[in-house]
C-alpha cells in the first residue's frame, strides 16, 4: 500500500491542531473554561471521571468512561483538566463532535478551570480497553 502522506485528520472539518493550526493535518482539540478564580477549590480526579461518564456513545449505550476511550486525563492542582481520548472507529461520523461533549460535560464540574481534550488515533482503541461493567452491558 501506498503511503500518499493523508491521515484522518485530513478529512475531519474544522479540525484544530494541537498547536492551533487549523485544515489538513491539524489534530482535533476541543478547549474550554477558563482559569479559576484565587482561592476556589479546584475539582477532584473522580469529580472530572464523574462527569466524562455522563458522556455516550451514540451508537452504543454505553459511556466513553467505560468503553475504555479516555486514554489520559490529568487534573493539576488549579483545576485544569487536560484529556487525550479516541474514538472506537475512525470514520466514526461524530469524530469532530464528540471532544467537544467531553470538554462541556467536564467544564460543568464545580472548581474546573481549563479545558483541553486531544482526539488521539495512537493506539489504536480495542475491546480490551472497556471496563468490566461495559463488557457486561454488550454481553461480550
Amino acid at each position: 500500500m501506498q503511503d500518499d502522506g493523508l491521515n484522518l485528520s485530513d478529512f475531519m472539518p474544522g479540525a484544530v491542531g494541537r498547536w492551533g493550526e487549523t485544515g489538513p493535518g491539524a489534530d482535533y482539540r476541543a478547549e474550554r473554561g477558563s482559569p479559576l478564580a484565587d482561592g476556589q477549590t479546584p475539582a477532584s480526579y473522580d469529580q472530572v471521571i464523574e462527569a466524562i461518564q455522563t458522556v455516550y456513545d451514540p451508537e452504543i449505550p454505553i459511556n466513553l468512561w467505560d468503553l475504555g476511550l479516555i486514554y489520559r486525563c490529568d487534573v493539576t492542582s488549579r483545576g485544569d483538566v487536560d484529556i487525550d481520548m479516541t474514538l472506537t472507529a475512525p470514520g466514526c461520523p461524530v469524530a469532530g463532535q464528540m471532544p467537544v461533549m467531553v470538554a462541556e460535560a467536564i467544564e460543568k464540574v464545580p472548581g474546573v478551570g481549563r479545558v483541553a481534550v486531544q482526539l488521539v488515533w495512537e493506539p489504536g482503541w480495542t475491546k480490551d480497553r472497556m471496563t468490566d461493567d461495559a463488557r457486561l452491558l454488550l454481553d461480550l
